[in-house]
């Protein structure tokens, strides 16, 4: 007995997926997604990827949002973990770029499918240690927060019934 298989676009990174195993009820719809970044990406700015009635959503105006960032590791790495690193960060959705040179990491990606956030997770999750003195962190927590604001800015705003945004 042959069974179709549904085929779902994600939202976020435009990927096809022919599961619906990450997936979320958002406002009577049901989204799928294609890997727990992009789910989290959509949880925290759902309208930066469906928009309003009337008003289309940022990310299939084809809007991408390149960042370059430098993160400094607490020590430079072996080159089997710097193979590990580069391997886990390539694998994230919306990564254009990324260079070890002894501890230091840059990464390009499209902030509309990834944070530094996310990305500091997955450095983590691979083995890596960021640097922790003072300085850096706060210069982390910035980004975080630059970025947050940035993406807000972008997301669709609902049409008021005279046409005009909120």
């Amino acid at each position: 007995m042959n069974r179709s298989i549904a085929i779902f676009r994600d939202v976020v990174c435009g990927m096809d997926v022919n599961s619906d195993d990450i997936c979320l009820d958002y406002q009577g719809i049901q989204y799928v997604f294609c890997s727990n970044q992009c789910l989290e990406r959509f949880q925290s700015i759902p309208h930066l990827y469906i928009g309003y009635p009337g008003s289309e959503a940022p990310k299939h105006a084809g809007i991408e949002v390149m960042k370059t960032r430098t993160l400094k590791l607490a020590e430079p790495l072996p080159q089997e973990m710097t193979d590990k690193v580069i391997d886990y960060i390539e694998s994230m959705m919306g990564i254009q770029c990324v260079a070890v040179d002894g501890d230091r990491i840059e990464i390009t990606y499209d902030l509309l499918q990834a944070t530094e956030s996310q990305i500091e997770t997955t450095i983590a999750d691979a083995g890596a240690v960021l640097g922790d003195d003072w300085s850096e962190r706060l210069r982390r927590a910035f980004v975080h927060f630059m970025e947050e604001t940035q993406v807000e800015s972008l997301k669709a705003r609902p049409v008021s019934r005279g046409g005009h945004r909120h």
